[in-house]
């Protein structure tokens, strides 16, 4: 049987981009208790930027993917998804980046890109042994930035 890259719960919140009001409460470190579970089920801050190491190594090898990263800067890259990936999941980190819509302005990201990033954070999650709930729960709250980093309608 073949594993499925996310729930059909999920699927239906990264096609509809469901904004909801748990979603955007669990963006706020402080907001819930159920963020801190995710936190640890990602490793806390040290498997947080494993995951990431992981993550944007497998976007600049990835065929679909790799021309959009070949000129990233890694290091920064890195910091900015593992900063990201902590606050959302509860942790105490800062994401000091810039806003998704700004970040992404200039890309013409499709939502074949889109999901092929998914695709690959999955894979990443999956080698890092992040149970699957713990994956979808990241996923269901990176779900609604699809609206500011998909510039190509």
């Amino acid at each position: 049987m073949t594993k499925k890259l996310y729930s059909p719960v999920l699927a239906a919140l990264l096609l509809l981009g469901a904004a909801t009001p748990w979603a955007a409460q669990a963006q706020t470190a402080s907001s819930t208790a159920q963020a801190a579970p995710l936190y640890m089920a990602l490793g806390e801050k040290s498997g947080i930027t494993l995951l990431t190491d992981d993550f944007v190594n497998r976007l600049k090898t990835d065929a679909r993917l790799a021309p959009a990263f070949k000129d990233a800067n890694d290091k920064n890259l890195k910091l900015m998804l593992a900063q990201q990936f902590c606050k959302l999941s509860g942790g105490p980190c800062v994401y000091e980046g810039a806003d998704m819509k700004s970040a992404h302005a200039s890309m013409d990201i499709t939502k074949t890109d889109f999901n092929a990033l998914v695709e690959v954070l999955q894979a990443s999650m999956d080698a890092r042994g992040i149970p699957f709930t713990a994956q979808n729960q990241l996923l269901a709250l990176l779900a609604p930035m699809h609206r500011d980093v998909i510039t190509v309608k």
